[in-house]
């Protein structure tokens, strides 16, 4: 088998380092380019002292055409804004690529420059996007010369909620999703927001009606039901590095008891190696998937109410970001999804 060569653009990031820690693993693939405009010319090591004598490669900034000759598959672990442009040149050079930003995930283009606040992204190439949600959009995937890797937050929304509505068991409509995260989904760029004195020993909600991952979440549930149907999403910034947790709250079509719903959840991502179901009565906590790419699910039907309350926790930068993006990039190129993502979580 022949080995791929890999390239990252936002190597410099936290997203972009946890790809090289991922791949470094992977028996496939070899990382052979890492670009950073803000930081080319120093090594990764400089950047990131862990991966001294694991990575030796030096920072560069984008060279197109030199990249596309050294590379058989690119990853985009940038800000939102830039692969739009690149993404399309590349794919056009036959490398297979995969975007972490938010630029190809919204079908809309109207509805990614409102969300987003960029210039819009040409409405073809949305068109033509793949969102990899891999256990909903597997054949996609397995099919795609480029894709769109999900935001964490929808992420863990969305392996938490669509089996419900798959199997016609809640209301859409009046969904409740209350999300926590860890400071790392903030980027390592310094901010306000996530400085120590600001998060340590603190709760915020944050974007308020205005997160740019209510599109996202709505988009994947309109593709299920067919009907554009809003969804109440909160999020708040938890004092701790990694994990992400969403509590979701939604109505019951028909009575059910909880052990009824976790029979059907693990019926229902029997085949899915990365997703967890707990029994009933118990429920996940972010330490239980820390840098792994595990989805755990836990759920509670209340009776009395006719509602029922699911909770799903992921390690954003692994399930939310760079696993996720490798268990894509395994189906795109037809490796085992699983291929350099089986380790167990660091726990405690």
């Amino acid at each position: 088998m022949n080995t791929i060569r890999v390239g990252i653009v936002g190597a410099n990031g936290y997203s972009g380092a946890e790809l090289i820690r991922l791949l470094s693993a992977h028996p496939h693939v070899s990382v052979e380019v890492l670009i950073s405009h803000s930081t080319s010319g120093f090594a990764i090591k400089e950047v990131y002292p862990h991966l001294t004598n694991i990575v030796e490669h030096t920072l560069e900034s984008m060279a197109v055409e030199k990249v596309a000759e050294q590379v058989d598959f690119l990853f985009f672990a940038t800000p939102s804004g830039v692969s739009k442009d690149l993404l399309p040149v590349f794919v056009e050079k036959d490398v297979l690529c995969i975007d972490l930003s938010g630029d190809f995930r919204l079908h809309n283009a109207e509805s990614y420059a409102e969300w987003y606040n960029q210039e819009r992204t040409d409405s073809k190439l949305l068109s033509k996007s793949v969102y990899g949600l891999t256990e909903f959009n597997r054949e996609q995937v397995q099919q795609a010369r480029w894709l769109a890797n999900p935001g964490c937050y929808p992420t863990a929304t969305l392996l938490g909620i669509l089996p419900a509505i798959k199997m016609n068991q809640i209301e859409p409509k009046g969904l409740v999703i209350d999300g926590k995260s860890g400071v790392s989904g903030a980027g390592r760029k310094a901010s306000l927001a996530s400085h120590f004195g600001e998060t340590n020993e603190n709760l915020k909600i944050y974007k308020v009606g205005r997160h740019q991952h209510i599109p996202e979440i709505e988009q994947m549930i309109e593709t299920i039901t067919g009907e554009a149907i809003p969804v109440t999403f909160s999020t708040h910034l938890i004092p701790m590095t990694r994990g992400i947790m969403c509590t979701m709250y939604a109505n019951l079509k028909a009575p059910l008891k909880t052990e009824e719903m976790v029979a059907s959840y693990k019926e229902f991502y029997q085949n899915d190696s990365f997703v967890r179901v707990r029994e009933p009565g118990v429920f996940p906590a972010t330490k239980e998937v820390y840098g792994s790419n595990f989805c755990d699910i836990g759920l509670h039907v209340d009776e009395r109410t006719g509602r029922v309350t699911i909770v799903s926790v992921i390690d954003n930068m692994v399930k939310g970001a760079a696993g996720q993006a490798i268990q894509n990039m395994n189906l795109m190129l037809g490796f085992e999804e699983t291929t350099g993502l089986n380790f167990v979580p660091v726990y405690p």
